[in-house]
């Protein structure tokens, strides 16, 4: 066993998760890389994914400009953003990941909101990855125009640990890419959850654990999101749907929950059971036809952040409903370990749990 990394591992988690509220705030580092541009299909009128075009070191501490696209939108224009960061990492120990999506006006002032999402990676030699030390982290951002003009959207990285010594993260070319719509998606819906700063001082954040916390919670639906339906477009003919729920584990010692939430040494890690609901409601506003996914999600106290990725396609719009309104939620349920945190916005505007829907017509 590599005590080194054991001991660098248990001093760095503890920290991780403060680095994904303070990152909305930094300034973008000055070394943007070239991307290079292919097209890819998907979904109505197309998506164009813009790829790093070459590995891109992220130190520590450095927020890193990635891939950027710039688009001419009419105000209300809507577009789906998604982003894929790959990451390696030049030690055994723990750094800190996050990635965002962050969009700018033409002053260069941050248009809320800011996705994000962040995960420990868990070393160079970490063979749990689909490829063995490559950490791959998924974000998805609903975009709409405030007013009519150019923006800019960025893909960044940011590394964050207390390690000593010389390490660091580095980007993966093709593996790391921006793919955004290239037509208005009309009539899209987008969902987050309320404030969660990452220490929670004010005790805002939802829980799903033992002890003082919740045994379970449907987020986006009573978990403090404001009540909302959906309304598929009238001249759509089918729907999709889709939700990123970002978890923490609340270990003792750790920074990124309240003290009251942490009821086990780091190492016990957290199963928990999580169905995603899309409901098309009928004329009294009950279910007529629900749509689901479910998944048991193991989140280790190494990687302690961890984002799930919930997706159903092609949905029918059933007109016996008598309606076109859809309910979007997510239940979580505690299963063994550690108390979990279910992450949400950030410093005002950095949304790492989110929902989103959109329309199809043909």
């Amino acid at each position: 066993m590599n005590t080194g990394r054991v001991a660098g591992r248990a001093f760095t988690a503890c920290l991780v998760a403060m680095a994904v509220a303070v990152v909305a705030l930094w300034p973008a580092a000055p070394r943007a890389q070239a991307a290079g541009v292919a097209a890819a299909p998907a979904g109505a009128g197309g998506t164009t994914r813009t790829a790093l075009a070459v590995d891109t070191v992220i130190p520590r501490g450095v927020t890193v400009d990635l891939v950027r696209r710039t688009m001419t939108l009419a105000e209300g224009e809507k577009r789906h953003l998604r982003a894929r960061l790959e990451a390696t990492s030049t030690t055994t120990g723990i750094v800190g990941l996050t990635q965002r999506i962050r969009c700018l006006d033409a002053s260069g002032s941050t248009v809320p909101v800011v996705a994000a999402s962040a995960r420990n990676h868990e070393g160079s030699d970490t063979l749990t990855y689909a490829t063995p030390g490559h950490l791959p982290l998924f974000a998805d951002l609903l975009f709409t125009a405030p007013a009519a003009g150019a923006y800019t959207c960025v893909l960044q990285g940011t590394a964050y640990s207390s390690l000593t010594g010389s390490y660091h993260l580095t980007a993966v070319a093709a593996g790391t890419w921006l793919e955004v719509d290239d037509t208005d998606q009309v009539g899209a819906g987008w969902w987050q959850n309320p404030a969660c700063e990452s220490a929670d001082p004010t005790g805002a954040c939802t829980y799903v654990g033992s002890g003082p916390a919740r045994r379970d919670a449907w987020v986006f639906y009573d978990d403090g999101t404001p009540s909302r339906k959906w309304e598929a477009h009238p001249d759509a003919v089918s729907v999709s749907a889709q939700a990123n729920l970002e978890l923490t584990t609340c270990y003792h010692g750790t920074a990124s929950c309240a003290e009251a939430m942490q009821s086990h040494p780091r190492g016990r890690n957290a199963v928990v059971d999580a169905r995603f609901e899309f409901i098309q409601l009928g004329t009294t506003g009950h279910a007529c036809r629900t749509h689901s996914t479910t998944a048991r999600r193991t989140v280790t106290d190494d990687a302690h952040h961890a984002v799930g990725y919930s997706r159903l396609t092609g949905i029918p719009v059933d007109p016996a409903c008598g309606t076109r309104n859809f309910l979007l939620r997510v239940y979580v349920k505690h299963v063994s370990g550690q108390t979990v945190k279910v992450d949400g916005v950030q410093s005002g505007v950095t949304s790492l749990t989110n929902g989103l829907a959109v329309n199809h017509f043909a």
